[in-house]
């Protein structure tokens, strides 16, 4: 790629990017610079920085490393054959994932892939003479650390790269949460505070700092028997959190499940997500993918059905139960489920017509589906009622959430576990099954107070750390009842009924030392498996740099 005062620029696609500025990927070529200005060329620079965002987040890539591996979520060879990809998901949930799986390949590729767009945008910014250059410059500076951060936290590494023709320099432990840390200092000043969520703000800065002094301890010392979360990056924490909640841009969501909605761009409790608005490039594999394949969610769209994919696991149901007691979970917290079905009505207006969110147990109702279309009444609405699972032969059986899922193969069958129906399907795209509306959400406001609350718990402030909690708790529609008491054990299970199904688990598993803990078809306690093995593609192509790229441990 040549330098900004001597290339073409051509347009390519108009990716309308976030909120206050309009981002128009570009592609660079050398004739014709004079039919854009220098703010078009900047917009366009930036863009490709975001762009991988969308795809890193897809299911089987981020997705599949953060939950599938976790006591949250497991995929079973479904009928015997699907979702089998030759053992993948078993072997990530069970802790045995090698360097030559697909899933952390293309994580790691597109992760790489972004971080090169940030470094080639960062250079091109510098010779672009719009005023907006030395902000997108610092966007791209934090997009590369978030770049990193997720390299760090997957993989235990962090690439150091300023010249698009250097060879990166390799990062690992306190130099890499150093390098993270002085890259989104650098930029906190420059950013700004309104452009969110889907671009690099103050509030995402605070965010991914607050993540990283959190987390310090497992980066510091990935391997480590304990881990030693000090009190300075406990500090670092509350005083990071600290600046987000009060800063007034952002707010609780009173409707939990609104957080996941269509229309969540607005939501004022996102802080940094992935933009998925339907007129971008998003994908709505995230809304589809736990779904019985005979759910059929939009009336518009009668292709547009589940995957029967990955369900909770009996452990994590197990501890939903556990805390409420004889109170069924649907009743006593506002996370767990919400009703939108109610099968007592046969007929449903189509245009309001949504299905039930949260996790999904028992008898499935939804769209009546019969030969390839939907049944309707005699008044024109749409037939709702059980649904039946029609992959085999007739007589089919009625699709039936059942509490266990495992690796046999009655724990394997179509139906088998509860599912989540977290976020919501879109309704503008042209099958059902793309163009996702709903930013996937990296980092909310809700995140900030539970993790404030964790730093204050290690700093044994459990009265601070409760307070907290229970902001969060109350902020709900029929808010869950308030807690009495706190410690870590509850603060873990209180994160997992907070942001279940949203690429927290894993992460947060390590860092309270429950990694190596025994869960359904999963009994490994090998703590190299904190770290995902380096792709075996990877290691092969810098083979001619001697010792550059080695393998982590274990693998």
């Amino acid at each position: 790629m040549k330098k900004i005062g001597k290339i073409t620029i051509v347009l390519f696609g108009m990716m309308a990017f976030y909120s206050c500025t309009n981002l128009n990927e570009i592609i660079l070529d050398e004739y014709n610079a004079t039919t854009v200005t220098d703010k078009q060329a900047a917009d366009g620079i930036l863009a490709p920085a975001y762009a991988l965002l969308p795809s890193i987040y897809q299911h089987t890539n981020l997705f599949a490393l953060t939950e599938i591996s976790t006591d949250e979520a497991i995929l079973p060879y479904r009928g015997g054959t699907d979702w089998g990809d030759n053992g993948i998901y078993l072997s990530l949930h069970r802790h045995q994932t090698t360097s030559t799986d697909p899933n952390v390949r293309n994580t790691w590729n597109l992760i790489l892939q972004g971080l090169s767009r940030s470094v080639t945008a960062i250079n091109s910014l510098k010779v672009n003479k719009d005023p907006s250059a030395n902000l997108y410059i610092a966007e791209a500076r934090g997009m590369r650390a978030y770049y990193n951060l997720l390299m760090l936290d997957l993989f235990g590494i962090a690439f150091q790269k300023e010249e698009l023709g250097d060879v990166s320099t390799i990062l690992r432990t306190d130099k890499a949460v150093e390098y993270i840390r002085t890259e989104l200092l650098a930029i906190e000043p420059i950013v700004e505070t309104a452009t969110g969520p889907g671009r690099i703000t103050k509030g995402a800065v605070w965010g991914l700092l607050a993540k990283l002094h959190l987390n310090a301890a497992a980066y510091r010392d990935p391997y480590g028997a304990t881990l030693n979360h000090s009190a300075a990056d406990m500090d670092k924490v509350i005083e990071y959190t600290g600046k987000i909640i009060s800063s007034g841009q952002y707010a609780l969501s009173s409707d939990y499940f609104a957080i996941f909605g269509n229309d969540n761009h607005t939501n004022k409790e996102l802080i940094f997500a992935v933009d998925q608005r339907a007129e971008l490039n998003g994908h709505n594999r995230m809304s589809y993918f736990s779904l019985a394949n005979d759910q059929r969610p939009l009336p518009a769209y009668p292709a547009a059905n589940g995957t029967d994919g990955p369900a909770i696991t009996p452990d994590f149901y197990r501890s939903w139960v556990n805390a409420y007691g004889t109170v069924d979970p649907a009743d006593a917290d506002p996370r767990f489920y919400k009703k939108n079905v109610d099968p007592t009505v046969e007929c449903v207006d189509g245009n309001s017509y949504n299905i039930d969110r949260g996790i999904l147990r028992g008898q499935q109702y939804g769209l009546v589906y019969q030969s390839g279309a939907f049944v309707k009444c005699a008044d024109g609405k749409y037939k709702v009622g059980p649904l039946y699972n029609t992959r085999g032969k007739a007589p089919y059986p009625l699709v039936i959430h059942s509490l266990d899922v495992n690796f046999t193969t009655a724990g394997s069958d179509y139906s088998t576990g509860y599912r989540v129906e977290k976020y919501e399907f879109s309704k503008k795209s042209s099958s059902g099954r793309n163009f996702g509306e709903a930013d996937i959400v990296i980092i909310r406001l809700a995140d900030a107070y539970l993790m404030r609350a964790e730093a204050k718990l290690r700093k044994s402030d459990a009265a601070g750390a409760l307070v907290d909690v229970n902001a969060v708790r109350a902020a709900r529609t029929k808010p869950a009842p308030a807690l009495t008491s706190i410690d870590l054990n509850t603060l873990l299970r209180e994160r997992g009924f907070e942001f279940y199904w949203e690429n927290q688990r894993r992460t947060d598993l390590i860092r309270f030392g429950k990694y190596e803990d025994s869960w359904t078809e999963k009994n490994s306690t090998d703590k190299n498996m904190r770290l995902f093995p380096i792709p075996q593609t990877a290691i092969d192509g810098a083979s001619n740099l001697t010792g550059y790229l080695k393998q982590n441990p274990g693998y």
